[in-house]
């Protein structure tokens, strides 16, 4: 059985939007200028671990017209993101246009279930501000992975948004991914 991983480049404050700077929004690329060898090693060995990917609509978008281009220079990373299956989960998006792509249009909850009953690898979450808080609002997450970079920006689309929602977690791992950016792994505590 699979585990919902949600993974996230995320600040301090916890803003998650836009770190590599593809969608401009106002703080566009904050991810940029911080060396993070360690963390793109775990990148690796993460998508290596996961057996599909789950996405939601604006993130999916971006990386539809970006992977599909940087294949050949990013060797088995790009392959491995292209050839995977995807889901996305989305109300307004009508065609898929990245190969391997599946739409759920709804029921995403019972979707996501059945998804970690179909593989046995993780179910990788990566952005996907609105997606993730809906897993987390349904109890639906198994794993959150998060690359901490040293940046306060404010404003942006935040990890945890919903407050009617306590979630507790127990810390799984902690360790460097580069000299100022740290990973750290948490599971819910469920009771």
């Amino acid at each position: 059985m699979g585990k919902v991983v949600v993974t996230e480049f995320i600040t301090l404050d916890g803003v998650i939007e836009d770190p590599g700077g593809s969608e401009g929004s106002p703080n566009s690329g904050w991810s940029m200028g911080f060396p993070t060898d360690e963390g793109m090693q775990f990148k690796f060995e993460e998508l290596q671990a996961a057996d599909v990917q789950l996405l939601g609509r604006v993130t999916y978008q971006g990386f539809a017209k970006a992977w599909p281009a940087m294949e050949e220079e990013t060797g088995d990373f790009g392959k491995k993101m292209n050839d995977m299956p995807k889901v996305v989960a989305s109300t307004t998006l009508t065609e898929a246009t990245w190969r391997n792509t599946t739409i759920v249009s709804t029921d995403v909850a019972t979707a996501v279930r059945r998804l970690t009953e179909q593989y046995a690898g993780d179910v990788l979450v990566a952005g996907s501000a609105t997606l993730a808080e809906f897993l987390r609002v349904n109890d639906l997450v198994d794993e959150y992975r998060l690359m901490v970079y040293p940046i306060v920006l404010g404003q942006g689309k935040r990890l945890f948004s919903d407050p009617a929602v306590v979630t507790r977690l127990h810390l799984v791992e902690s360790r460097a991914a580069g000299p100022d950016v740290s990973l750290h792994i948490y599971r819910p505590t469920r009771r």
